[in-house]
């Protein structure tokens, strides 16, 4: 007869659903979650359910906040006439982190997926194209992920945006610094060559 604990299991199963957690990985976090005091595990749980009551997406970007508008999206300083779109809101957070892009983002909260059932009406493209509708956005950044699904999403989207008189573009890819050439694929060293800016 194994040892079964059906509540620690159920905390097993609850760590085990969230991504990129193994098993023993679940095991290790449902333990460690019973070694706290009960007050810190019940903050625990109310951070969770907090987040979940008052995080919701912002009117305009769909980025996530837990008011009517994002602070990005509120930012009077923000340069208005460039829109980034995202895959997803950890995707702002990484563009934020570098302290360049002083544009607003739209987050689609996914990408194309057609294998995945996700089409064209499962994102947030219809908000982005009421937002251009006041003519202050000269330029959209395709910011989504160089995958298959990223590329689809991107084309499909150069193409409703470009009839608008919009400029469209791209991130560039290539080689990561610190990236050595012998390892880099066919495509990554194409892509380097054609996005390759003078010294």
């Amino acid at each position: 007869m194994g040892y079964n604990v059906v509540p620690l299991q159920k905390l097993v199963e609850q760590f085990e659903r969230l991504p990129g957690i193994g098993r023993k990985t679940a095991q290790r976090l449902a333990f460690h979650m019973l070694s706290l005091p009960g007050e810190r595990a019940e903050e625990f749980a109310g951070a969770i359910l907090d987040a979940h009551r008052l995080i919701k997406k912002c009117k305009i970007c769909q980025n996530l906040t837990d008011s009517e508008l994002c602070p990005i999206c509120a930012d009077e300083k923000r340069e208005r006439s460039t829109i980034c779109v995202v895959e997803d809101p950890r995707d702002v957070v990484a563009f934020e982190r570098t302290q360049e892009y002083h544009g607003l983002y739209h987050v689609l909260h996914g990408l194309i997926s057609p294998m995945d059932g996700v089409g064209p009406d499962q994102l947030y493209i219809k908000e982005l194209i009421a937002r251009l509708s006041n003519g202050s956005c000269r330029e959209i950044i395709m910011a989504t992920n160089p995958t298959v699904e990223g590329e689809a999403t991107a084309m499909y989207m150069a193409r409703l945006l470009k009839p608008m008189g919009l400029k469209v573009t791209r991130l560039a890819y290539g080689i990561p610094v610190g990236g050595n050439l012998e390892y880099a694929d066919e495509v990554t060293l194409y892509r380097a060559l054609e996005g390759r800016s003078e010294l």
